[in-house]
C-alpha cells in the first residue's frame, strides 16, 4: 500500500549534460607560431626518409581506385562512405603529428598552436609592460562589472515552496537515512537532494551521515561543518528533520543502523522512480537507507521539490559557529587590505595540487623530475589506471583542448592582461600547490597583496581545522563568496556551488571569471605576442564572462549553479505578485 506523497505523479528524469568530447583536427599554424601538424614547416621536422611519403602516395591511389570502383557498381554504393572514411583514417595514420619548434628541433607530443607550455617565456617578454601599468590611479575593481547587464533578480524561495491548503506537515511515512560522501560540496549536494526526496515522500529525514572518504580523509560529522540546530529550524515547516532515529525504531533493527535495508537507487532517478519503488518500501519498513546518496535525484523535478533544494542550499545550510566566526574575521582582513579599491578584492580557486596535475596528464616545464613525480602520484592514487593497455596519453592535445590546470603564473598573467594591476588584493583558495615556491613566486611578483587562509589566520586559529579538509574548504568558500570577483580555473564542485551562491547573493550575476582555457593555451604558446594584442584578447574574455554572468538555468542543468528562475524571480515580477496578493 502506498503512503501519502506530496505529488500525484513525477517528472521524468533528465540526464546530466555530457562532457565535451575532444575534437581533434589538423590545425594550420600561423607564421608566428611553431610549424604545425605533420612537419609542414619543412626542415628538420619534415617526414623522415622517403618510405613514409611513398606509402602515403600508395594509400591515396588505392583510396581513389576503391571509390571510383564503388561508384561504377550501384549495388554496393551504400558502402562508399564507409570505405571513404576508412581510407582517410589510413591516410592520417601515415602522417606525423609532432610540431617543429623555431630552433628546428621536434617538440614531442605537440599537436599545433597551444600544445606546448611556454608561459614562462611569454611572461618574461610581457613583464616589463605589466610593470609599466602598475600602481594606476583608476582601480579595475571599482567598475569591473557592467551594471547594465544585471537583470535585477531577487530570492523568492517562499513562493516556490508554498503549498495552497497545507497548514501543517502531513503524517510521516517513515524515516529516511542517507549517507553523504565526497568533499564539502559533494556532501552539500547529497544533503539538499535528501531534503528534496524527504519532502517528496513525506519522510522524516535523519541528519545525514558523513562517509569517511579515502581521498578526503575527513572524520567531520554534520554538526562540525554545518549548523545543525539552524538546519532543523529552517526546514521545520516543510521537512521534519531529527538528529537520530528514535530508540524504539532502532531497537526493531537490533540497535544497528546497518541492519536497515539499503535501497540501491540508481543515479539521477526521477521523482516517479522514488514514488513507485522507494515509497512502498518506506511505508512497509518504516525506515529505509540509501547509501551512497550522491547524484541520486534528477535535475528535472516538480517546482515544489525544486523549491526544497533551493531552501536547503541557499538558506538552511549555513556553516557551524566556529567556521563562521573565523571566516568572518578572514573576510574583514581582506576588506581592510583592499582599502584602495573600496574594500573589494579578487578571489581565485587555484587547482594546481600534485594530484590534479598528475591526473590531467599535462606537461609543464619540470622535465624528467616532473615526469617522475607525476608517475609516482598516478601509481599511488590510481594504481595502474594510466598504464592500461591501449591507453594513450596526449599532453599536447589536452592543453589545446583546455584540459590542463592553469599554473599560478598563468592565472596572474591572465588577470594582469584583464586590467587588474599590482595594487589588487588577491585571495587564493587552494590545497597544497605542487612545488609551491617555484610556482607561487611569479604570482606574488605580479600581486604583492596576495593572501591565503594561512596568512589571514594564525596557526592557533587554524589548529582546530587542520586535518579536516571540509572545514578548511568552508573557510575558503566563505572568503571567495564575498569577493567582488571570483576566478575559477579547473571546474569541480567547489566553483559549481560557489557560482550559484554568488548569483543568489548578487542579484543573479555570478561576478565570476571562467576563462576560456583553449584560447589561453594559444596565447600562452605565443612568445612573440605583443602586449596590446594579449591585453585585447583578455579584455574580450572578461566582457564575455560579464555577459554570461546572469545565465538562467537550462533544462537538464543544475539549480545549484543556476538558481534562476527556480529560486529567484525578477524584481518586477516579484513586485507585481506582491501587489496582486
Amino acid at each position: 500500500m502506498h503512503g501519502l506523497s506530496r505529488l500525484s505523479n513525477g517528472a521524468s528524469s533528465l540526464s546530466p549534460p555530457s562532457s565535451p568530447r575532444h575534437r581533434g583536427g589538423r590545425v594550420k599554424s600561423p607564421s608566428s607560431a611553431p610549424a604545425a601538424v605533420g612537419g609542414y614547416g619543412g626542415g628538420a621536422g619534415s617526414f623522415r626518409g622517403g618510405g613514409r611519403g611513398e606509402l602515403k602516395k600508395v594509400v591515396e591511389r588505392f583510396g581513389c581506385f576503391l571509390i571510383s570502383a564503388m561508384y561504377r557498381r550501384r549495388g554496393v554504393l551504400m558502402f562508399a562512405p564507409l570505405l571513404y572514411i576508412s581510407g582517410i583514417l589510413m591516410y592520417m595514420g601515415t602522417m606525423g603529428f609532432n610540431t617543429v619548434d623555431r630552433r628546428g628541433g621536434e617538440v614531442a607530443g605537440a599537436v599545433g598552436p597551444g600544445s606546448v607550455y611556454r608561459s614562462p617565456q611569454v611572461f618574461e617578454k610581457l613583464w616589463p609592460f605589466m610593470e609599466a601599468e602598475s600602481n594606476r590611479s583608476s582601480n579595475m575593481l571599482l567598475n569591473v562589472w557592467n551594471p547594465k547587464l544585471r537583470q535585477g533578480w531577487k530570492p523568492c524561495i517562499k513562493q516556490a515552496i508554498s503549498e495552497p491548503g497545507l497548514s501543517e506537515l502531513p503524517p510521516s511515512n517513515g524515516f529516511l537515512i542517507i549517507e553523504a560522501n565526497g568533499g564539502l560540496n559533494q556532501q552539500r549536494l547529497s544533503i539538499c537532494d535528501a531534503v528534496a526526496v524527504a519532502g517528496l515522500l513525506n519522510a522524516t529525514l535523519v541528519i545525514p551521515i558523513f562517509h569517511l572518504n579515502s581521498v578526503w580523509r575527513d572524520s567531520s560529522k554534520f554538526g562540525d561543518i554545518f549548523d545543525e540546530d539552524f538546519f532543523i529550524y529552517a526546514l521545520r515547516n516543510h521537512v521534519k528533520v531529527i538528529r537520530e532515529l528514535p530508540e524504539d525504531v532502532l531497537h526493531q533493527f537490533d540497535n544497528n543502523i546497518s541492519n536497515i535495508v539499503n535501497l540501491r537507487v540508481k543515479a539521477w532517478s526521477s521523482p516517479k522512480y522514488y514514488l513507485e519503488r522507494v515509497l512502498p518500501k518506506l511505508v512497509e519498513l518504516k525506515a529505509v537507507r540509501i547509501a551512497p546518496f550522491s547524484n541520486r535525484l534528477a535535475h528535472a523535478v516538480p517546482p515544489y521539490i525544486q523549491g526544497l533544494r533551493c531552501l536547503c542550499n541557499f538558506e538552511a545550510l549555513r556553516f557551524s559557529g566556529p567556521i563562521r566566526m573565523l571566516a568572518a574575521k578572514m573576510v574583514d582582513q581582506m576588506v581592510k587590505t583592499s582599502s584602495k579599491s573600496g574594500g573589494r578584492y579578487v578571489s581565485v580557486h587555484l587547482r594546481f595540487e600534485e594530484d590534479m596535475v598528475a591526473f590531467s596528464c599535462c606537461k609543464y616545464d619540470g622535465g624528467e623530475e616532473e615526469k617522475r613525480d607525476m608517475d609516482i602520484v598516478r601509481e599511488r592514487s590510481w594504481r595502474g589506471k594510466f598504464r592500461r593497455r591501449g591507453r594513450v596519453i596526449r599532453p599536447g592535445a589536452n592543453r589545446v583542448d583546455g584540459k590542463c590546470p592553469l599554473t599560478p603564473l598563468e592565472v596572474g598573467m591572465m588577470l594582469r592582461g584583464m586590467g587588474f594591476d599590482n595594487t589588487t588584493s588577491l585571495f587564493v583558495a587552494a590545497g597544497k600547490i605542487y612545488k609551491v615556491e617555484k610556482h607561487m613566486t611569479p604570482l606574488k611578483q605580479m600581486f604583492p597583496g596576495l593572501e591565503t587562509k594561512d596568512t589571514l589566520a594564525s596557526p592557533e586559529e587554524l589548529a582546530p581545522f587542520m586535518g579536516h579538509s571540509s572545514r578548511l574548504a568552508a573557510l575558503d568558500y566563505t572568503v571567495c563568496l564575498h569577493s567582488e570577483v571570483f576566478v575559477t580555473t579547473q571546474g569541480g564542485n567547489f566553483p559549481h556551488f560557489l557560482v550559484g551562491h554568488r548569483r543568489y547573493f548578487y542579484e543573479g550575476h555570478a561576478k565570476t571569471i571562467k576563462p576560456d582555457k583553449r584560447k589561453l593555451a594559444q596565447l600562452f604558446d605565443s612568445p612573440n605576442i605583443r602586449w596590446q594584442d594579449f591585453r585585447h584578447q583578455l579584455h574580450d574574455m572578461l566582457r564575455h564572462n560579464d555577459v554570461k554572468g546572469s545565465e538562467v538555468r537550462k533544462p537538464g542543468s543544475s539549480l545549484y549553479m543556476h538558481p534562476m528562475p527556480d529560486c529567484m524571480c525578477r524584481r518586477s515580477e516579484n513586485s507585481n505578485t506582491t501587489r496582486s496578493a
